[in-house]
C-alpha cells in the first residue's frame, strides 16, 4: 500500500477503505509517514470530502491509536455529553450530579480549555482540593459507587487526533466537516461510554457559526456514534449570547452550585434538562421524554442532585465548605461595565465577551499559560432586557490584567437598540 496512490484516490474523489485509512492513520502517528504527504491528504479531503464509512474508520482509527478506557467493569449503562464549546458553558458541572442522583452511570472525561474560558477539568479545580486525576480503577470504582465521577482524560488518548490537529491547524484544515466529526468522535469513543449525547453550540460564540453547518456536522457525529454501536443524540443549541450569566472558571462553578441549588438562570437550566433527558431516555430509567424533564427539574428542586454534587466534591478531595460561601471562588475586585444609552438589549457577540474573560486570565492563549481561577464577567443582562443609559450591564471580576481591554470587548459586545429577537435556545435535535 502506497501513500501517494491513497493521496491521489481521495483527490479524485473516490472512497478509501478501512485499511487504508488505517495506513495513513498508523504511518503518520508512528512518523513513517511525513508531514507533506499527510498535508496533501488532508486537503484532498477538504476538499472532496468524505462519506460515512470513511469518516467512522477515520474516527476508529484515531480511536485506537492510544488508550480505549474499558467501562464495562461499571454496572448498568454509562452515559457522557460532549460540548463543542461556547461562552459559560457549564452544563457538564450541572448535568452530571443531576443524572447520578436519578441513578444514571456518569463516568465523565474531560479535558482542559484553550481559548476564552477554561475546561471543565479547569473550572473544577477552582475548587480547594479536588483531585482531577484518578487511577482508572479508582475512576471505575467511583461510578459504580456514586453514579459519577469527572476526571481529566487519563493515559494517551487518540494521539492520531492530537498530532493531526496540529497539522490541520498549520495547512487551513481545520473546518472541513468530516476532519472535526472525526477528531472529536475518536475521544468520545476511546472514553468508553455506551450513550453520548453532543451539544453542537451555532452562532457567533460557538465554532459552528451556521445552523446549516452544525446540522451537517451532527449528523455525521451521531452517523459514526451508531455505526461504532454507541446510543447517540445531538441537541443543537443557540450561543449567539453566553449560556447563563457567569463567564470565567470559579464563576462559573458559582452559577452551577445555584443551579444545583434550583436558583440556576432559565437558559442554563433549560439546555441541561433538554440534554439529561435523551440521557435518562438512553439509560434506560425512563422512557416518556416529558416525564423525563419533569423528574429532573424536581431533583435540581428538591436539594437530590445538591447533595450528589457534594457527594461527588467530597470524595475527590475537594473542600465543600467552599459552597457555604460561593465569594471564596470569586475575586473581589470590580469593575463596572455600563449602558451608554437606553433601549434594549438587541445582541451580543458572545465570542468577544469570552475573549474579555480570556483577556482578565480566565483563560489560555497557548496551552502553556496559568489561569486565574476567580476572574471572570457577570453579565446582568441578557437579549431582550430592557435598560437605562448608566445601567450595569456587566461586572467584571479582576486582578490586575486586562482590565480596560476586557471593558472595552463587553461594552462594544453588547448591543442595545429599539427592539430584540430572542432565539429558542434549543435549535433542534438530530437523532
Amino acid at each position: 500500500m502506497h501513500t501517494v496512490d491513497l493521496i491521489t484516490k481521495k483527490r479524485d474523489g473516490l472512497t478509501l477503505e478501512e485499511a487504508e485509512i488505517r495506513h495513513l492513520v498508523e504511518g503518520y502517528t508512528r512518523g513513517d509517514i511525513p508531514d507533506y504527504q499527510m498535508s496533501a491528504f488532508l486537503m484532498a479531503v477538504y476538499h472532496q470530502g468524505m462519506d460515512d464509512k470513511e469518516s467512522t474508520a477515520l474516527a476508529l482509527a484515531m480511536r485506537d491509536s492510544g488508550d480505549v478506557i474499558d467501562l464495562s467493569d461499571i454496572e448498568g449503562i454509562k452515559v457522557d455529553k460532549h460540548s463543542t464549546g461556547g461562552v459559560g458553558d457549564k452544563v457538564t458541572l450541572v448535568l452530571g450530579p443531576l443524572l447520578a442522583s436519578l441513578g444514571a452511570k456518569f463516568a465523565k472525561m474531560s479535558g482542559r480549555g484553550l481559548g476564552h474560558t477554561g475546561g471543565t477539568i479547569d473550572k473544577l479545580e477552582s475548587i480547594p482540593g479536588y483531585q482531577v486525576e484518578l487511577p482508572v480503577d479508582v475512576f471505575k470504582q467511583q461510578v459504580n459507587h456514586l453514579g459519577i465521577a469527572i476526571v481529566g482524560q487519563s493515559g494517551d488518548i487518540a494521539p492520531a487526533d492530537k498530532k493531526l490537529y496540529a497539522l490541520r491547524d498549520v495547512t487551513a484544515t481545520v473546518e472541513a466537516i468530516p476532519l472535526i466529526a472525526a477528531s472529536i468522535m475518536s475521544k468520545k469513543l476511546a472514553s468508553g461510554a455506551d450513550a453520548i449525547v453532543l451539544d453542537v453550540k451555532v452562532g457567533r460564540g460557538a465554532f459552528m457559526k451556521s445552523e446549516e453547518e452544525a446540522v451537517k456536522l451532527a449528523g455525521l457525529m451521531v452517523d459514526i456514534g451508531r455505526l461504532a454501536g454507541r446510543k447517540m443524540t445531538a441537541v443543537l443549541t443557540d450561543m449567539d449570547e453566553p449560556l447563563g450569566h457567569m463567564i470565567g472558571n470559579g464563576l462559573e462553578v458559582y452559577e452551577a452550585v445555584k443551579t444545583l441549588q434550583g436558583q440556576g438562570p432559565s437558559d442554563l437550566v433549560e439546555v441541561t434538562i433538554d440534554i439529561g433527558a435523551h440521557l435518562l431516555g438512553d439509560a434506560d430509567i425512563e422512557g416518556d421524554f416529558e416525564q423525563a424533564k419533569k423528574r429532573l427539574h424536581d431533583a435540581l428542586q428538591n436539594g437530590t442532585a445538591y447533595q450528589k454534587w457534594l457527594e461527588l466534591v467530597k470524595a475527590q478531595g475537594g473542600d465543600v465548605t467552599v459552597f457555604d460561601d460561593l465569594d471564596r471562588l470569586i475575586a473581589k475586585q470590580t469593575v463596572a461595565v455600563r449602558a451608554t444609552r437606553s433601549g434594549v438589549v438587541s445582541a451580543m457577540n458572545a465570542l468577544d465577551i469570552g475573549k474579555a474573560a480570556m483577556r482578565l486570565g480566565a483563560g489560555r492563549e497557548t496551552k502553556d499559560d496559568v489561569i486565574w481561577m476567580d476572574v471572570g464577567i457577570n453579565l446582568h443582562h441578557k437579549i431582550g432586557d430592557p435598560v437605562k443609559k448608566g445601567d450595569v450591564l456587566a461586572t467584571l471580576h479582576v486582578r490586575d490584567k486586562g482590565i480596560e481591554e476586557a471593558r472595552a470587548l463587553v461594552l462594544n459586545a453588547i448591543t442595545i437598540g429599539d427592539e430584540a429577537k430572542r432565539l429558542p435556545r434549543i435549535l433542534q435535535t438530530i437523532k
